[in-house]
Protein backbone atom coordinates (compact mmCIF):
# COMPACT_ATOMS: atom_id res chain seq x y z
CA UNK A 1 0.00 0.00 0.00
CA UNK A 2 1.45 3.65 -0.63
CA UNK A 3 2.17 5.72 2.09
CA UNK A 4 -0.28 8.27 2.49
CA UNK A 5 0.38 12.43 3.15
CA UNK A 6 -0.14 11.85 6.98
CA UNK A 7 1.76 8.78 7.99
CA UNK A 8 5.13 10.12 5.61
CA UNK A 9 4.81 13.51 7.95
CA UNK A 10 4.74 11.14 10.77
CA UNK A 11 7.66 8.89 9.78
CA UNK A 12 9.84 12.39 9.31
CA UNK A 13 9.43 13.52 12.46
CA UNK A 14 10.19 10.36 14.13
CA UNK A 15 13.27 9.66 12.04
CA UNK A 16 14.65 13.37 12.76
CA UNK A 17 13.87 13.04 16.87
CA UNK A 18 15.45 9.59 16.63
CA UNK A 19 18.26 11.42 15.14
CA UNK A 20 18.78 13.82 17.99
CA UNK A 21 22.05 13.00 20.03
CA UNK A 22 19.77 13.32 23.46
CA UNK A 23 19.63 11.49 26.57
CA UNK A 24 16.82 8.86 27.95
CA UNK A 25 16.22 7.93 31.23
CA UNK A 26 17.43 4.30 32.05
CA UNK A 27 13.93 2.36 32.42
CA UNK A 28 13.78 3.26 28.28
CA UNK A 29 16.89 0.91 27.36
CA UNK A 30 16.19 -2.73 26.45
CA UNK A 31 15.69 -4.63 29.63
CA UNK A 32 15.79 -8.02 28.05
CA UNK A 33 18.91 -9.64 28.04
CA UNK A 34 20.19 -10.59 24.46
CA UNK A 35 21.33 -13.97 23.53
CA UNK A 36 23.05 -12.43 20.35
CA UNK A 37 25.03 -9.84 18.81
CA UNK A 38 22.27 -7.07 17.11
CA UNK A 39 24.95 -5.29 16.03
CA UNK A 40 25.74 -8.08 13.12
CA UNK A 41 25.70 -5.45 10.13
CA UNK A 42 28.51 -3.09 11.90
CA UNK A 43 28.49 0.73 12.18
CA UNK A 44 29.36 3.28 10.18
CA UNK A 45 29.45 7.07 9.89
CA UNK A 46 29.23 9.55 7.88
CA UNK A 47 28.99 13.35 6.87
CA UNK A 48 31.35 14.90 8.53
CA UNK A 49 31.30 18.60 9.65
CA UNK A 50 33.84 20.75 11.35
CA UNK A 51 31.52 19.89 14.93
CA UNK A 52 30.05 16.28 14.26
CA UNK A 53 29.29 13.92 12.37
CA UNK A 54 26.31 11.12 11.92
CA UNK A 55 26.92 7.78 13.56
CA UNK A 56 24.63 5.02 12.18
CA UNK A 57 24.34 1.11 13.39
CA UNK A 58 20.82 -1.65 12.39
CA UNK A 59 19.85 -3.55 15.27
CA UNK A 60 19.08 -7.13 13.42
CA UNK A 61 16.82 -10.26 15.51
CA UNK A 62 17.85 -13.30 16.67
CA UNK A 63 16.91 -14.91 13.52
CA UNK A 64 18.60 -13.43 10.62
CA UNK A 65 16.01 -14.73 8.44
CA UNK A 66 14.03 -11.91 9.60
CA UNK A 67 16.55 -9.27 8.77
CA UNK A 68 13.76 -7.89 5.85
CA UNK A 69 11.29 -7.86 8.91
CA UNK A 70 13.09 -6.93 12.22
CA UNK A 71 11.34 -7.40 15.69
CA UNK A 72 8.44 -4.90 16.67
CA UNK A 73 8.57 -2.13 18.79
CA UNK A 74 10.82 0.64 19.20
CA UNK A 75 14.36 0.11 20.65
CA UNK A 76 16.74 2.26 22.49
CA UNK A 77 20.65 1.79 22.08
CA UNK A 78 23.00 4.00 24.03
CA UNK A 79 26.45 4.81 22.26
CA UNK A 80 29.97 6.89 23.00
CA UNK A 81 32.01 8.80 21.47
CA UNK A 82 35.65 8.56 22.87
CA UNK A 83 38.83 10.30 22.18
CA UNK A 84 40.89 6.46 22.85
CA UNK A 85 39.48 3.55 21.38
CA UNK A 86 39.25 2.03 25.40
CA UNK A 87 36.93 4.80 25.71
CA UNK A 88 38.95 5.69 29.09
CA UNK A 89 38.31 9.47 27.61
CA UNK A 90 34.51 9.63 26.51
CA UNK A 91 33.87 13.26 25.33
CA UNK A 92 29.95 12.65 24.88
CA UNK A 93 27.61 9.49 25.68
CA UNK A 94 23.60 9.03 25.08
CA UNK A 95 21.36 7.47 24.00
CA UNK A 96 19.06 6.62 20.58
CA UNK A 97 15.65 5.37 19.60
CA UNK A 98 15.62 2.43 16.74
CA UNK A 99 11.99 2.57 15.08
CA UNK A 100 10.78 -0.49 13.72
CA UNK A 101 9.55 1.51 10.88
CA UNK A 102 13.61 1.70 9.88
CA UNK A 103 14.08 -1.20 10.35
CA UNK A 104 15.88 -0.72 13.82
CA UNK A 105 18.33 1.80 12.09
CA UNK A 106 19.86 4.61 13.80
CA UNK A 107 21.35 7.95 12.81
CA UNK A 108 22.86 9.69 15.67
CA UNK A 109 23.85 13.13 14.55
CA UNK A 110 26.61 14.16 17.13
CA UNK A 111 27.35 18.20 17.69
CA UNK A 112 29.99 19.69 19.52
CA UNK A 113 33.01 18.22 18.47
CA UNK A 114 36.65 19.40 18.61
CA UNK A 115 37.18 20.34 14.11
CA UNK A 116 40.03 18.12 12.27
CA UNK A 117 39.68 15.52 15.33
CA UNK A 118 39.82 11.89 15.13
CA UNK A 119 37.13 9.88 17.32
CA UNK A 120 36.14 6.25 18.16
CA UNK A 121 32.61 5.04 18.97
CA UNK A 122 30.58 2.29 19.36
CA UNK A 123 27.28 1.40 20.42
CA UNK A 124 25.37 -0.87 23.30
CA UNK A 125 22.16 -2.51 23.48
CA UNK A 126 21.15 -3.97 27.36
CA UNK A 127 24.69 -6.59 27.01
CA UNK A 128 25.98 -5.90 24.25
CA UNK A 129 28.49 -3.98 22.54
CA UNK A 130 28.94 -2.99 19.00
CA UNK A 131 32.62 -3.07 17.12
CA UNK A 132 34.36 -0.04 18.06
CA UNK A 133 34.52 2.66 14.50
CA UNK A 134 36.77 5.35 13.73
CA UNK A 135 35.60 8.53 12.47
CA UNK A 136 36.74 11.96 12.69
CA UNK A 137 35.18 15.48 11.85
CA UNK A 138 36.43 17.94 8.97
CA UNK A 139 38.74 20.55 9.40
CA UNK A 140 37.38 24.55 10.65
CA UNK A 141 35.85 26.03 7.41
CA UNK A 142 38.55 29.06 7.72
CA UNK A 143 41.46 26.08 7.96
CA UNK A 144 44.03 25.43 5.09
CA UNK A 145 44.01 21.49 5.64
CA UNK A 146 47.36 19.98 5.13
CA UNK A 147 46.62 17.01 3.43
CA UNK A 148 43.30 15.21 3.10
CA UNK A 149 43.31 11.11 1.74
CA UNK A 150 39.93 10.47 0.02
CA UNK A 151 38.89 6.94 -1.10
CA UNK A 152 36.43 6.80 -3.89
CA UNK A 153 34.75 3.66 -5.25
CA UNK A 154 31.65 2.01 -6.35
CA UNK A 155 29.86 -0.60 -7.51
CA UNK A 156 29.98 -3.88 -5.67
CA UNK A 157 28.05 -6.61 -7.08
CA UNK A 158 28.15 -9.13 -4.62
CA UNK A 159 28.72 -12.77 -6.78
CA UNK A 160 31.49 -10.96 -9.06
CA UNK A 161 34.18 -11.33 -6.40
CA UNK A 162 34.84 -10.60 -2.51
CA UNK A 163 35.72 -7.44 -0.83
CA UNK A 164 39.44 -7.85 -0.55
CA UNK A 165 39.91 -4.12 -2.20
CA UNK A 166 37.75 -2.71 1.19
CA UNK A 167 40.23 -4.61 3.17
CA UNK A 168 43.26 -2.43 1.65
CA UNK A 169 41.52 0.77 0.96
CA UNK A 170 41.12 0.81 5.41
CA UNK A 171 44.62 -0.57 5.51
CA UNK A 172 45.32 2.99 3.29
CA UNK A 173 43.73 4.85 6.44
CA UNK A 174 41.82 7.18 4.44
CA UNK A 175 40.37 10.76 6.11
CA UNK A 176 37.27 10.19 4.27
CA UNK A 177 35.57 7.20 1.58
CA UNK A 178 33.75 8.59 -0.98
CA UNK A 179 31.01 5.52 -2.57
CA UNK A 180 29.60 6.74 -5.67
CA UNK A 181 27.05 4.43 -6.49
CA UNK A 182 25.50 0.76 -6.92
CA UNK A 183 26.26 -0.37 -3.50
CA UNK A 184 24.34 -3.08 -3.69
CA UNK A 185 22.36 -4.69 -6.80
CA UNK A 186 18.81 -6.04 -7.25
CA UNK A 187 19.91 -8.70 -9.18
CA UNK A 188 19.46 -12.63 -8.56
CA UNK A 189 22.44 -14.95 -8.87
CA UNK A 190 22.88 -15.90 -12.73
CA UNK A 191 21.63 -18.47 -13.31
CA UNK A 192 25.15 -19.50 -14.93
CA UNK A 193 27.02 -19.72 -12.03
CA UNK A 194 30.41 -20.29 -13.46
CA UNK A 195 33.57 -17.90 -12.78
CA UNK A 196 31.32 -16.44 -9.68
CA UNK A 197 32.72 -15.60 -5.94
CA UNK A 198 29.84 -16.46 -4.16
CA UNK A 199 26.08 -16.58 -4.71
CA UNK A 200 22.86 -15.54 -2.65
CA UNK A 201 19.73 -17.16 -2.81
CA UNK A 202 17.65 -13.76 -2.53
CA UNK A 203 15.05 -12.91 -5.66
CA UNK A 204 14.56 -9.75 -7.41
CA UNK A 205 12.73 -7.22 -5.03
CA UNK A 206 8.91 -6.49 -4.98
CA UNK A 207 8.98 -4.80 -1.93
CA UNK A 208 10.60 -2.89 1.12
CA UNK A 209 11.59 -5.90 3.13
CA UNK A 210 13.34 -7.95 0.21
CA UNK A 211 15.82 -4.10 -0.25
CA UNK A 212 16.60 -4.88 3.88
CA UNK A 213 17.42 -8.28 2.97
CA UNK A 214 19.71 -7.16 0.54
CA UNK A 215 21.68 -4.66 2.10
CA UNK A 216 22.13 -7.09 5.21
CA UNK A 217 23.54 -9.38 2.94
CA UNK A 218 25.99 -7.59 1.30
CA UNK A 219 26.46 -5.55 4.95
CA UNK A 220 27.29 -9.27 6.47
CA UNK A 221 30.89 -8.62 4.91
CA UNK A 222 33.71 -8.78 7.30
CA UNK A 223 36.20 -6.24 5.25
CA UNK A 224 32.68 -3.61 4.18
CA UNK A 225 32.24 -3.43 7.55
CA UNK A 226 35.86 -3.13 8.70
CA UNK A 227 35.97 0.07 5.91
CA UNK A 228 32.52 1.57 7.28
CA UNK A 229 34.45 1.24 11.06
CA UNK A 230 37.86 2.68 9.69
CA UNK A 231 36.29 6.46 8.40
CA UNK A 232 33.50 8.67 7.92
CA UNK A 233 31.93 7.96 3.97
CA UNK A 234 29.88 10.34 2.09
CA UNK A 235 27.22 8.29 -0.12
CA UNK A 236 25.47 9.21 -3.22
CA UNK A 237 23.57 6.38 -4.94
CA UNK A 238 23.35 5.28 -8.87
CA UNK A 239 20.58 3.20 -10.66
CA UNK A 240 21.57 -1.00 -9.08
CA UNK A 241 20.16 0.69 -5.69
CA UNK A 242 16.70 0.32 -7.22
CA UNK A 243 16.40 -0.53 -10.62
CA UNK A 244 18.99 -1.15 -13.58
CA UNK A 245 18.84 1.97 -15.78
CA UNK A 246 16.19 3.74 -14.24
CA UNK A 247 15.64 7.23 -14.71
CA UNK A 248 13.47 9.89 -12.56
CA UNK A 249 10.09 8.51 -12.82
CA UNK A 250 10.27 6.12 -15.27
CA UNK A 251 11.01 2.53 -14.55
CA UNK A 252 10.08 -0.85 -15.97
CA UNK A 253 6.51 -1.93 -16.37
CA UNK A 254 3.37 -0.79 -14.69
CA UNK A 255 4.10 2.95 -13.64
CA UNK A 256 1.99 2.50 -10.12
CA UNK A 257 3.48 -0.85 -9.42
CA UNK A 258 7.36 0.92 -10.18
CA UNK A 259 6.77 4.21 -8.15
CA UNK A 260 6.02 1.74 -5.09
CA UNK A 261 9.09 0.00 -6.42
CA UNK A 262 11.49 2.98 -6.17
CA UNK A 263 9.59 4.60 -2.65
CA UNK A 264 11.12 1.51 -1.41
CA UNK A 265 14.04 0.86 -2.48
CA UNK A 266 14.84 4.56 -0.91
CA UNK A 267 13.10 4.12 2.07
CA UNK A 268 16.07 1.16 2.66
CA UNK A 269 18.93 3.49 1.11
CA UNK A 270 18.22 5.76 3.89
CA UNK A 271 18.02 3.03 6.87
CA UNK A 272 21.27 1.12 5.71
CA UNK A 273 23.45 4.73 5.02
CA UNK A 274 24.88 7.11 7.57
CA UNK A 275 22.86 10.07 6.16
CA UNK A 276 21.46 13.13 8.14
CA UNK A 277 17.72 12.99 8.58
CA UNK A 278 17.41 16.30 6.83
CA UNK A 279 18.01 13.86 3.67
CA UNK A 280 13.91 12.88 4.16
CA UNK A 281 12.93 16.15 3.82
CA UNK A 282 10.21 17.47 3.13
CA UNK A 283 8.49 14.47 1.26
CA UNK A 284 9.87 10.78 3.47
CA UNK A 285 10.79 8.31 0.69
CA UNK A 286 8.97 10.30 -2.02
CA UNK A 287 12.69 11.61 -2.49
CA UNK A 288 15.94 11.96 -0.86
CA UNK A 289 17.56 15.03 -0.59
CA UNK A 290 20.95 13.41 -2.07
CA UNK A 291 22.87 16.35 -3.57
CA UNK A 292 25.04 18.24 -1.39
CA UNK A 293 28.04 19.95 -0.37
CA UNK A 294 30.45 19.25 2.11
CA UNK A 295 33.63 21.13 2.87
CA UNK A 296 37.04 20.29 4.07
CA UNK A 297 37.96 23.40 5.52
CA UNK A 298 39.65 25.51 2.72
CA UNK A 299 41.45 22.74 1.29
CA UNK A 300 38.72 21.14 -1.18
CA UNK A 301 34.90 21.40 -1.50
CA UNK A 302 32.94 18.52 -2.50
CA UNK A 303 29.93 18.73 -4.57
CA UNK A 304 28.30 15.49 -4.29
CA UNK A 305 25.85 14.87 -6.93
CA UNK A 306 22.57 12.73 -7.70
CA UNK A 307 22.29 11.51 -11.67
CA UNK A 308 19.20 9.43 -11.23
CA UNK A 309 16.39 10.87 -9.69
CA UNK A 310 15.58 14.18 -11.23
CA UNK A 311 17.18 12.77 -15.02
CA UNK A 312 15.00 12.93 -18.18
CA UNK A 313 13.99 9.48 -19.82
CA UNK A 314 17.29 8.04 -21.92
CA UNK A 315 17.16 9.55 -25.18
CA UNK A 316 14.61 7.41 -27.58
CA UNK A 317 13.60 4.92 -24.32
CA UNK A 318 10.08 3.61 -25.01
CA UNK A 319 8.65 4.61 -20.88
CA UNK A 320 7.76 1.25 -18.98
CA UNK A 321 10.04 -0.57 -21.20
CA UNK A 322 13.99 -1.40 -20.85
CA UNK A 323 16.80 1.31 -21.76
CA UNK A 324 18.75 0.87 -25.39
CA UNK A 325 21.84 1.34 -23.76
CA UNK A 326 23.28 2.80 -26.90
CA UNK A 327 21.88 4.84 -29.59
CA UNK A 328 23.11 6.22 -32.68
CA UNK A 329 22.75 9.92 -33.37
CA UNK A 330 21.59 10.12 -36.89
CA UNK A 331 18.31 7.78 -36.00
CA UNK A 332 17.80 9.07 -31.95
CA UNK A 333 17.22 12.76 -33.02
CA UNK A 334 15.93 13.55 -29.22
CA UNK A 335 19.45 12.55 -28.24
CA UNK A 336 20.64 15.95 -29.05
CA UNK A 337 17.20 17.72 -27.60
CA UNK A 338 18.41 21.06 -25.84
CA UNK A 339 15.93 20.74 -23.06
CA UNK A 340 16.63 17.43 -21.79
CA UNK A 341 18.48 17.31 -18.08
CA UNK A 342 21.13 14.98 -16.48
CA UNK A 343 20.54 16.29 -13.35
CA UNK A 344 17.85 18.21 -13.42
CA UNK A 345 17.44 22.11 -14.06
CA UNK A 346 16.84 22.85 -10.00
CA UNK A 347 20.11 20.76 -9.28
CA UNK A 348 21.73 21.94 -12.38
CA UNK A 349 21.57 25.86 -10.75
CA UNK A 350 22.55 24.24 -7.55
CA UNK A 351 25.81 23.03 -9.20
CA UNK A 352 26.26 26.45 -10.84
CA UNK A 353 25.65 28.24 -7.91
CA UNK A 354 28.31 26.58 -5.98
CA UNK A 355 30.74 26.50 -8.81
CA UNK A 356 30.34 29.93 -9.23
CA UNK A 357 31.10 30.65 -5.24
CA UNK A 358 34.31 28.38 -5.89
CA UNK A 359 35.47 30.84 -8.70
CA UNK A 360 34.14 33.57 -7.30
CA UNK A 361 36.14 33.14 -3.50
CA UNK A 362 39.37 31.29 -4.90
CA UNK A 363 39.83 30.31 -1.31
CA UNK A 364 38.66 26.49 -2.09
CA UNK A 365 42.03 24.98 -3.92
CA UNK A 366 40.04 21.87 -5.06
CA UNK A 367 36.42 22.08 -5.79
CA UNK A 368 35.41 18.26 -6.77
CA UNK A 369 32.15 16.66 -8.34
CA UNK A 370 31.96 13.45 -6.81
CA UNK A 371 28.75 12.18 -9.27
CA UNK A 372 27.96 8.58 -10.80
CA UNK A 373 29.42 8.15 -14.05
CA UNK A 374 32.26 9.46 -16.84
CA UNK A 375 31.49 12.82 -17.79
CA UNK A 376 34.00 13.77 -20.28
CA UNK A 377 32.57 11.80 -24.30
CA UNK A 378 33.65 8.54 -25.20
CA UNK A 379 33.22 8.48 -28.92
CA UNK A 380 32.95 5.09 -29.90
CA UNK A 381 34.65 3.19 -33.15
CA UNK A 382 31.07 1.72 -34.00
CA UNK A 383 29.40 5.68 -34.31
CA UNK A 384 27.07 4.19 -31.11
CA UNK A 385 26.87 6.80 -28.57
CA UNK A 386 25.81 5.78 -24.62
CA UNK A 387 22.59 6.22 -23.35
CA UNK A 388 23.03 5.97 -19.95
CA UNK A 389 26.03 8.12 -19.02
CA UNK A 390 26.47 12.00 -19.78
CA UNK A 391 27.35 11.09 -22.94
CA UNK A 392 23.39 10.49 -23.31
CA UNK A 393 22.49 14.02 -22.42
CA UNK A 394 24.88 16.37 -24.16
CA UNK A 395 23.15 19.09 -24.19
CA UNK A 396 22.92 19.09 -20.44
CA UNK A 397 26.85 18.65 -20.38
CA UNK A 398 27.46 21.47 -22.67
CA UNK A 399 25.58 23.65 -19.81
CA UNK A 400 27.78 22.40 -17.09
CA UNK A 401 30.85 22.74 -19.23
CA UNK A 402 30.14 26.36 -20.47
CA UNK A 403 29.77 27.42 -16.83
CA UNK A 404 33.08 26.66 -16.17
CA UNK A 405 34.80 27.85 -19.14
CA UNK A 406 32.99 31.41 -18.21
CA UNK A 407 33.87 31.29 -14.46
CA UNK A 408 36.15 28.39 -13.62
CA UNK A 409 37.04 27.60 -10.15
CA UNK A 410 40.68 27.54 -9.06
CA UNK A 411 41.06 23.55 -9.52
CA UNK A 412 38.03 21.29 -10.69
CA UNK A 413 38.61 17.43 -10.22
CA UNK A 414 35.53 15.09 -11.63
CA UNK A 415 35.28 11.38 -9.78
CA UNK A 416 32.98 9.30 -11.14
CA UNK A 417 32.53 5.83 -11.54
CA UNK A 418 29.27 2.93 -13.03
CA UNK A 419 31.18 2.41 -16.12
CA UNK A 420 33.39 -0.72 -14.04
CA UNK A 421 36.76 0.35 -16.03
CA UNK A 422 39.76 3.03 -14.86
CA UNK A 423 39.21 6.01 -16.93
CA UNK A 424 41.46 8.82 -16.43
CA UNK A 425 40.93 12.15 -19.08
CA UNK A 426 41.46 15.66 -19.53
CA UNK A 427 37.60 17.25 -19.33
CA UNK A 428 37.86 19.45 -22.28
CA UNK A 429 35.84 23.00 -23.25
CA UNK A 430 32.99 22.18 -25.06
CA UNK A 431 33.03 22.80 -28.81
CA UNK A 432 31.44 26.24 -28.55
CA UNK A 433 34.12 27.73 -26.67
CA UNK A 434 36.31 28.04 -29.31
CA UNK A 435 39.47 27.28 -27.93
CA UNK A 436 40.44 23.29 -27.00
CA UNK A 437 41.77 24.08 -23.19
CA UNK A 438 41.49 21.86 -20.45
CA UNK A 439 39.11 22.51 -17.94
CA UNK A 440 39.39 20.25 -15.22
CA UNK A 441 40.66 16.86 -14.48
CA UNK A 442 38.74 13.81 -14.22
CA UNK A 443 39.23 10.23 -12.46
CA UNK A 444 36.50 7.92 -13.29
CA UNK A 445 37.02 4.52 -11.01
CA UNK A 446 36.39 1.25 -11.66
CA UNK A 447 34.25 -1.79 -9.61
CA UNK A 448 35.39 -3.04 -6.37
CA UNK A 449 34.05 -6.38 -7.39
CA UNK A 450 31.29 -6.10 -10.90
CA UNK A 451 32.32 -7.24 -13.71
CA UNK A 452 33.36 -5.10 -17.07
CA UNK A 453 31.41 -6.24 -19.73
CA UNK A 454 33.63 -5.38 -22.13
CA UNK A 455 37.57 -6.19 -23.23
CA UNK A 456 40.41 -4.10 -22.99
CA UNK A 457 40.61 -4.28 -27.12
CA UNK A 458 38.11 -2.64 -27.12
CA UNK A 459 38.91 0.36 -24.35
CA UNK A 460 41.96 0.79 -26.28
CA UNK A 461 40.12 1.55 -29.49
CA UNK A 462 38.01 3.98 -27.38
CA UNK A 463 41.45 5.52 -25.88
CA UNK A 464 42.56 6.05 -29.16
CA UNK A 465 39.09 7.61 -30.79
CA UNK A 466 39.39 10.39 -28.25
CA UNK A 467 42.60 12.20 -27.37
CA UNK A 468 41.40 13.52 -24.03
CA UNK A 469 41.63 9.76 -22.90
CA UNK A 470 44.95 9.61 -20.83
CA UNK A 471 43.73 6.13 -19.38
CA UNK A 472 41.63 3.37 -20.44
CA UNK A 473 41.46 0.21 -18.09
CA UNK A 474 39.11 -2.61 -18.39
CA UNK A 475 40.26 -5.41 -16.56
CA UNK A 476 41.21 -4.62 -13.23
CA UNK A 477 39.25 -4.52 -9.98
CA UNK A 478 39.87 -2.08 -7.26
CA UNK A 479 39.33 2.32 -5.76
CA UNK A 480 40.97 5.41 -6.13
CA UNK A 481 43.17 6.19 -3.77
CA UNK A 482 43.55 10.32 -3.53
CA UNK A 483 46.16 12.39 -1.53
CA UNK A 484 45.16 16.11 -1.27
CA UNK A 485 47.19 18.64 -0.46
CA UNK A 486 46.95 22.25 -1.03
CA UNK A 487 49.66 22.32 -4.04
CA UNK A 488 49.08 18.86 -5.59
CA UNK A 489 46.34 15.97 -6.13
CA UNK A 490 47.69 12.61 -6.38
CA UNK A 491 45.48 9.85 -7.24
CA UNK A 492 46.45 6.03 -7.48
CA UNK A 493 44.68 3.54 -9.25
CA UNK A 494 44.51 0.94 -6.99
CA UNK A 495 43.83 -2.81 -8.25
CA UNK A 496 43.54 -6.24 -6.46
CA UNK A 497 45.13 -9.15 -8.38
CA UNK A 498 42.21 -11.56 -7.98
CA UNK A 499 38.77 -10.42 -7.39
CA UNK A 500 37.76 -14.04 -6.59
CA UNK A 501 40.47 -14.39 -4.09
CA UNK A 502 39.41 -13.00 -0.53
CA UNK A 503 42.61 -12.53 0.36
CA UNK A 504 43.92 -10.95 -2.60
CA UNK A 505 46.96 -9.10 -2.49
CA UNK A 506 46.58 -5.43 -3.74
CA UNK A 507 49.16 -3.27 -6.04
CA UNK A 508 49.01 0.31 -7.90
CA UNK A 509 48.25 0.42 -11.44
CA UNK A 510 48.79 3.84 -12.09
CA UNK A 511 49.65 7.21 -10.46
CA UNK A 512 48.61 10.75 -12.14
CA UNK A 513 49.50 14.05 -10.65
CA UNK A 514 47.54 17.47 -10.80
CA UNK A 515 49.23 20.66 -9.90
CA UNK A 516 47.45 23.78 -8.33
CA UNK A 517 46.33 26.04 -11.07
CA UNK A 518 47.10 23.48 -13.95
CA UNK A 519 43.87 21.49 -14.95
CA UNK A 520 44.86 18.10 -16.30
CA UNK A 521 46.08 15.23 -14.80
CA UNK A 522 49.88 13.37 -15.54
CA UNK A 523 51.21 10.55 -15.65
CA UNK A 524 53.60 10.38 -12.20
Amino acid sequence: MPMVATDRRRLLRQAASAAMATQLPRWAWCQQRLRHNPFGLGVASGEPLAEGVVLWTRLLPENLADAGAPWAGPLTVRWEIADDAQFRRIVQRGTATALPELAHSVHVEVRGLQPARWYHYRFMLDNVASATGRTRTAPAPDTLEQRLRLVYASCQRWENGFYAAWRHACADQPDLVLFLGDYIYENPTPKDQSGLARVHGLHLPRRLADYRERYALYKSDPDLQAAHACAPWVVTWDDHEVQNDYAGSHGLGDAAEWLLLRTAAWQAFYEHMPLRAAALEPSAFQGLQIYRRLAWGRLARLHVLDTRQYRDLQACRVPGSRSAGAVRPATCPELAAPQRSFLGRQQEDWLQAGLEQDAHMQSTRWSVLAQQTLLSPRHYPSGQQSADSWDGYPAARERLLSRLAERPPRNTVVLGGDIHQNYVCNVMAPPNDGAARILASEFCGTSISSRAGTTQDKADAIRRSNPHVLLARSEERGYGLCDITPTQWTTQLRAIRDPLDAGSDAYTLARFVVQDGHPGPQPA
